[in-house]
């Protein structure tokens, strides 16, 4: 089994590598579903300022790493039924060192991509809980708000980067190749 852990800047292209991962049939579990989980069981609207303060919360509360122990038993339950699973949404280090403890199988993938080309994409998705950060202020509060949680340190751990810069077509045979690279490594039952 492989666990393969995606980590970037907001909209540097985690989603559309998570959408590649889905289309080779690896399921994903996306940790910021675990947040608007949070935010909708809590009756708040679904927006960006209240995503932020839920992961706050639910950091403050449980540790650094809340939102990877909230999604290890979504993981488990994947990888009942599928030899790789893709996690996306990985905000930090202490996240990175959870999943390292809990998987031994655990890969880190990083996806670079410049601010300019993540701030045009944040424009065009058009997601509810982008629309403060489709200006370069927001997006650069952003930025920062997840930097404090140790996402730098996070992509610093990654033992792949791969280049979201190029066309999608540039960026879909990449993120293809080296998940096929992924699942060929010797996995570790030890």
């Amino acid at each position: 089994m492989q666990v393969i852990g995606v980590v970037g800047f907001p909209a540097s292209g985690k989603g559309e590598f998570s959408r590649i991962a889905k289309e080779m049939n690896i399921p994903v579990v996306n940790m910021g579903d675990v947040v608007r989980k949070a935010v909708t069981d809590a009756g708040l609207t679904l927006n960006d300022k209240n995503m932020g303060e839920m992961s706050r919360c639910l950091r403050q509360g449980m540790g650094m790493d809340a939102l990877a122990k909230l999604s290890v038993p979504l993981i488990e339950d994947e990888l009942e039924h599928s030899k790789t699973v893709l996690v996306d949404g990985i905000r930090g280090d202490s996240e990175v060192l959870y999943f390292q403890n809990s998987f031994k199988n655990f890969n880190l993938i990083a996806v670079d991509c410049p601010f300019e080309t993540r701030l045009e994409r944040l424009k065009a998705r058009g997601r509810s809980d982008d629309s403060a950060n489709s200006s370069v202020e927001g997006l650069k509060a952003r930025d920062d708000r997840e930097r404090g949680w140790g996402l730098e340190a996070a992509i610093g751990m990654a033992e792949y980067v791969i280049s979201n810069e190029g066309t999608m077509e540039e960026f879909e045979a990449a993120v293809k190749k080296l998940i096929k690279e992924i699942q060929r490594k010797p996995v570790d039952n030890a």
